[in-house]
């Protein structure tokens, strides 16, 4: 199961933690081309609900004058000024309404396309730690709560408070003695909104980390389920969903009835203090030191002022669900990728389609969380056109040396230089564009075929596309329903590992890069379309630079050299032969043996 907000070392878990107002305040940049909207928005809003407001003066200056005075003719003129209030409160809302949509949407939109960028500058480490569900419920549900905040609960509680206050003046205006006291006995009820405003923000946080949580825990079950299938495990998988969803429910429940709370607190009050308005007003009339009509108006807007009152604890817990939205998006938002372009790129020499030069200088390199380093002091150097086949035992550090060569992660000592240039000082275009990798894991995009093999070379021709198919021996992919056009699912899983992986190969060579990075790509492939494929790769790797790792014998003789590590260290050097005679931990790892026709025929191809 996924870790998740019941673990308070894991990111993005902060259950318990007080976000504050500031963290909406946060959102201006992405507020401010639309303000002339939020503006207009806040304005119509406002005038709509104080509208509303009047009308019961109008209801006073009705039962006091036309009625009172039983004049037919007289009602006419104030009922039209209802009606046509009526209607302007209608079309102001409807206006509104309109800016609403308009701003609300394309501020959401804005915040999630930059959100969506900011991840995909984030360092690998940074994934790495983070669960994907975290980041994927701060995408859609988190955003989703904050555009319902600036569209509608962030102006309705401007207005609500307009209201409030407008009503509270009118009050005063009609029965001074009265409209005080409503204001005194008013104030608890102000201590108590705070009061649970603050628990329901710990509440709401907590309550949305659990979704994260559980959204992990779906996409790692469906991702996963031909692996819980053939296990037979769906029982506990299950079991795992079922807590999460029953943790879940118990904060939703929690944040239910606090809210709960607040909603009969701030529902009960004033009708309380309505039912003391009533009976003093009904005095006020009997003493005459108010009229019908006044005490009407006087318990009208009393009534009036009972909406907003219990409006604000739904927008005040709306208010609150947005602070914490904005808060989990910010944690994200604040992390900086410590992996970035410098201020003044190097440019590499030569034209583009020319073998570099690959060297490791001195590495060194340490996980941000670990007590030791992976790698240490390492060299190497790999001549322009060399094919360098990387060996060594599991856990030896292979993979993170690979993925040094790009920049998917950085050395912590020492430097990897491509033509002599630090890759550091290379802008991350111009170094993804020299550097080509296929993992070892690969990895396709739910696109079509041609979308997949082209990912990294948009520009690439037909011609282009099918000599990288045939290199990667992936003709099968002619005999898929639509060609080329065939969209491969999610992750690729329509199509078999090897089948996978030969589309992951030709994605790295369409390029013809300067350095070709391979993490044991041919791991997948049963031994006939692994030497098929061998025999195709020779001949690219014989126009540029290349790094194999290999775990297999017949994927070392690709390489004009190889490299042994182990611990983290380079401890040889050499041909396969020269490995093979004279050092023993490089036997004992490559322990099936190699045909000699096998070797002579490698040896011939590279000829």
């Amino acid at each position: 199961m996924a870790a998740g907000a019941n673990d308070a070392s894991a990111p993005g878990s902060h259950a318990g933690a007080h976000a504050s107002v500031r963290d909406l305040a946060r959102l201006w940049p992405w507020l401010r081309p639309y303000r002339g909207y939020l503006i207009f928005m806040l304005v119509i809003a406002t005038l709509a609900m104080v509208v509303q407001s009047v009308l019961p003066i109008i209801t006073a200056a009705l039962i006091d004058g036309p009625i009172a005075r039983h004049d037919t003719s007289g009602m006419y003129p104030l009922i039209g000024l209802a009606l046509l209030f009526g209607v302007l409160e209608a079309v102001l809302f409807g206006i509104r309404r309109r800016a609403m949509n308009i701003s609300s949407l394309a501020i959401e939109t804005d915040l999630r396309r930059d959100f969506y960028q900011h991840l995909q500058r984030l360092p690998v480490s940074f994934h790495d730690r983070w669960p994907s569900g975290q980041l994927l419920s701060r995408v859609t549900t988190d955003l989703s709560t904050l555009r319902r905040f600036v569209g509608f609960m962030a102006v309705f509680i401007v207005a609500n408070l307009a209201v409030i206050v407008v009503v509270l003046v009118l009050l005063v205006r009609l029965q001074p003695m009265l409209g005080l006291a409503v204001i005194v006995v008013m104030l608890p009820l102000a201590f108590a909104t705070r009061l649970y405003e603050r628990r329901y923000n710990i509440e709401a946080r907590r309550a949305q980390d659990l979704t994260g949580d559980l959204a992990t825990g779906v996409e790692e079950s469906v991702l996963g389920i031909r692996v819980v299938k053939s296990f037979g495990r769906r029982g506990q998988l299950l079991r795992n969903f079922t807590g999460d969803a029953s943790r879940l429910r118990e904060a939703e429940l929690s944040k239910n009835r606090t809210l709960a709370t607040l909603w009969t607190i701030i529902g009960t009050y004033p009708q309380l203090v309505l039912a003391g308005v009533t009976c003093f007003g009904v005095l006020a009339v009997a003493h005459g030191s108010l009229s019908k009509g006044d005490l009407v108006a006087f318990i009208t807007l009393q009534l009036r002022l009972n909406w907003p009152l219990m409006a604000m604890g739904w927008l005040i817990a709306g208010t609150e669900e947005a602070v914490a939205a904005s808060a989990r998006l910010f944690e994200v938002l604040d992390t900086a990728s410590d992996i970035t372009d410098p201020v003044e790129p190097a440019r590499l020499a030569g034209p583009a389609n020319r073998p570099a030069r690959l060297q490791f200088d001195h590495v060194s390199f340490r996980f941000a969380d670990a007590g030791a380093d992976t790698l240490h002091d390492l060299e190497l150097d790999i001549a322009p056109g060399e094919t360098m086949a990387l060996v060594g035992p599991t856990g030896s550090g292979k993979t993170v040396l690979t993925s040094l060569v790009s920049r998917l992660h950085d050395v912590t000592g020492g430097a990897v230089r491509i033509d002599g240039v630090r890759v550091g000082q290379l802008s991350l275009l111009e170094l993804r564009r020299t550097v080509s990798t296929a993992f070892e894991e690969a990895t396709l995009f739910s696109a079509s075929v041609r979308e997949n093999l082209s990912l990294g070379r948009p520009e690439a021709t037909d011609d282009e596309i099918a000599e990288a198919i045939e290199i990667a021996q992936a003709g099968f992919v002619h005999e898929l329903p639509y060609g080329l056009e065939t969209r491969v699912g999610e992750q690729g899983l329509s199509l078999s590992g090897g089948q996978r992986q030969r589309l992951a190969l030709a994605r790295a060579v369409l390029g013809r890069p300067r350095v070709l990075v391979l993490d044991d790509p041919l791991s997948a492939l049963d031994v006939h379309t692994e030497a098929q494929v061998e025999r195709a790769l020779r001949r690219v790797l014989g126009a540029t630079t290349a790094l194999v790792v290999a775990h297999r014998a017949s994927t070392v003789l690709l390489a004009d050299r190889v490299a042994l590590l182990d611990g983290g260290r380079i401890t040889a050097v050499g041909t396969h032969s020269e490995l093979m005679a004279s050092n023993p931990a490089y036997r004992n790892l490559l322990s099936q043996e190699v045909r000699p026709d096998a070797c002579l025929d490698a040896n011939e191809a590279r000829v």
